[in-house]
């Protein structure tokens, strides 16, 4: 029997190589809001809650439409799908760009999420059908690779531009290459829902659940769901904190902005390189030893990062500071592989496209659409964005861990 990687043993490697280019560009568009912001808010007269909005509008059109591309994804062509995705967030952000007031950058900042929601939800499951469960993990990894390096050049570069051109620059320099990567993706050859488990096993893939059905099924798988319920907690804490890091840093510690955002999206590119890729290996390597390597890396990523997260919003020297705030980041990147593979692998092949849908509905929902205007929220009502983030982020860390040390003792047992 032929199969799709036997024939083109170089398209796995290539479609996740464009995939995970396209990937750093949505991250690196995420993050330009939170590297501009000081000037953003002074030009257009905005407080802090206010700012918080603009962060909670963009997840509002990317995790309120994921469901419905996550029901396409994984009936429609996925090729078209994803590029009208890239298609339509980089003239969000373009137009972000030309906004002149609070209400014209909510709505291109929504067109942002919508966009998003199509490549983000679609993604996965195509590169997990390009390669098997041994090395699915691993290529997983090096595709939310773009999250640590794509959100530091977010950081560093939105900074730099803002400080030489002005903030809207920004914005242009991001939204025009999107226009042209998004070509690429007629280019590749998109695999067959299941492939790399046919190839594997030779066992027939169940077909998906008819209509919105699906979502209804997720719920019935256990796994899968301590895996989300432990994931909306970290998002909760890693969103509110990536919207206002360079701020905090600016306003606690006294740092000028560029010097913020170069700081932060240093240590994030640093931090995110090794430990996504050294973490996703050493899982992959758990994992095919004890069955619960993923689970482990999930589990030991919050309990250990919750600590570190408390010192670095704590310490007030600021070197101190910054090597806690290096660790927290190190550790929360650990788990990026892992959490994204099982989310992938905790549900039949023909509904990777809805397990991912419904992740980003629930983790957006319940997790950062409110926490960068919490934040911004009890800065205002305190009048001390220290305490504000010291609330948000080490706490919500450990509910996490518990759900996923739950997830742990549950893997252990299907194991034996």
């Amino acid at each position: 029997m032929s199969t799709f990687n036997q024939k083109k043993p170089l398209w796995p490697v290539a479609s996740l190589a464009v995939l995970t280019g396209l990937n750093l560009l949505d991250y690196l568009d995420r993050q330009l809001l939170a590297a501009v912001l000081p000037p953003l808010q002074q030009e257009l007269g905005l407080h802090d809650e206010q700012a918080g909005t603009i962060a909670t509008a963009f997840m509002l059109g990317y995790f309120l439409t994921s469901p419905i591309f996550g029901y396409l994804g994984d009936r429609l062509p996925r090729r078209w799908l994803i590029a009208a995705g890239v298609f339509v967030w980089s003239l969000g952000t373009l137009l972000s760009g030309h906004a002149h007031g609070l209400s014209s950058l909510i709505c291109f900042r929504v067109l942002v999420g919508f966009g998003e929601a199509s490549f983000g939800t679609i993604s996965p499951g195509w590169i997990a059908d390009l390669f098997p469960v041994a090395r699915r993990n691993n290529a997983i990894s090096w595709f939310y690779l773009a999250i640590p390096v794509g959100s530091a050049l977010g950081y560093i570069l939105g900074g730099l531009i803002a400080t030489h051109y002005g903030w809207r620059a920004t914005f242009l320099f991001a939204g025009y290459p999107g226009l042209l990567l998004a070509f690429l993706l007629f280019l590749l050859r998109e695999p067959a829902r299941g492939a790399a488990e046919v190839n594997g096993t030779d066992q027939p893939v169940p077909a998906a659940p008819a209509g919105w059905r699906a979502y209804l099924q997720l719920l019935t798988f256990p796994r899968y769901l301590l895996v989300i319920v432990g994931y909306v907690a970290q998002t909760f804490a890693m969103g509110g904190f990536s919207f206002w890091a360079p701020t905090f840093l600016v306003r606690v510690h006294h740092m000028e902005l560029a010097a913020a955002g170069g700081f932060f999206g240093q240590s994030l590119v640093l931090t995110g390189l090794v430990a996504t890729i050294g973490g996703g290996y050493l899982a992959t390597a758990w994992q095919r030893r004890t069955g619960t390597g993923y689970a482990w890396m999930l589990a030991l990523s919050s309990i250990s990062a919750a600590p570190a997260a408390f010192a670095a919003f704590t310490l007030h020297d600021l070197a101190l500071a910054k090597v806690a705030l290096t660790a927290s980041m190190f550790l929360l990147f650990v788990c990026t592989g892992p959490v994204n593979t099982l989310i992938l692998e905790t549900v039949p092949a023909t509904m990777r496209a809805s397990a991912v849908a419904f992740s980003i509905f629930a983790i957006h929902l319940f997790g950062d659409l409110w926490s960068p205007k919490f934040v911004g929220y009890l800065s205002d009502r305190w009048g001390d964005l220290q305490r504000a983030v010291l609330w948000a982020l080490p706490g919500a860390l450990v509910v996490s861990a518990v759900f996923w040390c739950w997830l742990v003792a549950n893997e252990r047992r299907n194991v034996r």
